[in-house]
């Protein structure tokens, strides 16, 4: 690995693209310790309670909601406006038509765009009203409300702007890297935390090492189902073209288990985030019961997220992934897959194959992204230092963004990370 790094900074464009990502990830931790104008932060700081959902949102933005920050919102109002404009995109024909054209795909990326804009101007002043009722506010007045919310709004654009700019000239999903960066940067903090419960006699050794194998079980197993893949043969018919022949070869198909990667999990969590992010700063006994449902210690909230994920993997690997599309490829170059018809037989084939094969890796995730909050409740370990949606973000976002660099050093000859 250390050889291929070397390699990696050999290459100049390589090089250009990895700093240039590392630069903008720290304009991004910058960001987060800039605070709204006019808010007074201790209040911020007192609404948070160790193990909540707002905690675990905390851990996401990377600080940057405890504080109050420019960057507070982080780039969930972009996820939830990606969510609505792919489900819209199921319903309008002609959505659904722009997005098979390169153009259209541009056009529908500005919608996105647009619906960020909107959904942060209203998530921005409902947190603007939600602490002027906490008394954070050292303005309470509609002006400054309005200031809020526009810089908030602000922020979240820039993010916007700054993923999109690291996914065209740095390394890997710049939207992904955004949240891996804030979940790492708070792993020092939650160490040294779960050291000083151990010290404190709130954890004992044993819980601690119960914990320590159970996590490094599931990071095996996430990578194991992020990897795994079936692979359907596919044979090629032998057919002259001019004076060469081509074809007869054998091939396969890799149908991954996990086609949807870590979207799910981060499209799940932003949408369950939204409500419970309100109400954490609302001071009604309305908003105390939603806060309640919205405890991911709450059997609701559980059932309610690993439904979500489940959901969110067959849609996303839906988008991804068409087997009638795969199967016309396949007829037009003379493949086929052994025992099946070219055409609709392939197609269905396909379909059932992906099918079976994406409910393991659903389930899997909504597994570990659940089970581990129950197991940190069992072992008296803060629930938002480790959870499982966090290591599924982590592993999913390193394993593509090391793929994205094999692929530069395949192409120049370099034997990568991964063997």
């Amino acid at each position: 690995m250390l050889q291929s790094l070397r390699a990696a900074f050999r290459i100049k464009d390589l090089r250009k693209r990895l700093f240039f990502t590392f630069w903008m990830l720290l304009v991004f931790r910058i960001g987060t310790h800039i605070p709204v104008p006019g808010i007074d932060t201790e209040v911020i700081k007192n609404l948070f309670k160790e193990g909540t959902l707002f905690g675990l949102m905390d851990l996401f933005s990377g600080g940057a909601l405890r504080a109050f920050s420019v960057l507070a919102m982080n780039i969930y109002p972009y996820i939830n406006s990606s969510i609505i404009v792919q489900l819209l995109t199921l319903v309008i024909p002609s959505w659904e038509k722009m997005s098979r054209e390169d153009d259209g795909k541009k056009r529908l990326q500005e919608y996105v765009r647009y619906g960020t804009i909107g959904l942060a101007l209203i998530q921005g002043v409902g947190m603007g009203l939600a602490i002027r009722a906490q008394g954070a506010l050292i303005d309470p007045s509609a002006f400054q409300i309005g200031i809020v919310a526009l810089t908030l709004t602000a922020g979240t654009i820039f993010l916007m702007w700054l993923g999109e700019l690291m996914t065209d000239k740095g390394i890997g999903n710049g939207i992904s890297l955004i949240i891996f960066a804030g979940i790492v940067s708070r792993l020092p903090s939650s160490v040294v935390g779960i050291v000083e419960y151990t010290v404190a006699g709130r954890i004992t050794i044993w819980n601690l090492l119960v914990l320590v194998v159970l996590g490094a079980a599931l990071i095996v197993g996430i990578i194991w189902i992020t990897e795994g893949e079936r692979r359907v043969p596919v044979q090629y018919a032998k057919r002259v073209v001019g004076r060469k022949m081509y074809g007869g070869q054998s091939t396969h198909i890799p149908l991954r288990i996990n086609q949807a990667g870590v979207i799910p999990v981060i499209f799940a969590s932003s949408m369950l985030a939204f409500p419970a992010t309100i109400a954490s700063f609302i001071r009604a006994d309305w908003a105390r019961n939603l806060e309640k449902i919205f405890d991911f210690r709450s059997p609701w909230y559980s059932a309610t997220y690993a439904g979500l994920i489940i959901f969110f993997t067959y849609f996303y690997t839906a988008i991804t992934f068409n087997p009638a599309e795969v199967s016309d490829n396949m007829k037009k170059y003379g493949g086929f897959i052994p025992g099946y018809r070219p055409g609709k037989p392939t197609s269905d084939y396909l379909d059932r194959v992906l099918t079976r094969i994406t409910l393991a890796g659903a389930i899997f995730l909504a597994g570990v992204a659940v089970a581990p909050n129950y197991m940190m409740q069992a072992t008296n370990v803060p629930g938002a230092s480790f959870s499982g949606t966090a290591l599924i973000i982590v592993i999913g976002v390193a394993l593509e963004t090391m793929k994205q660099i094999e692929a530069h050093l395949i192409m120049r000859n370099y034997r990568g990370f991964m063997k």
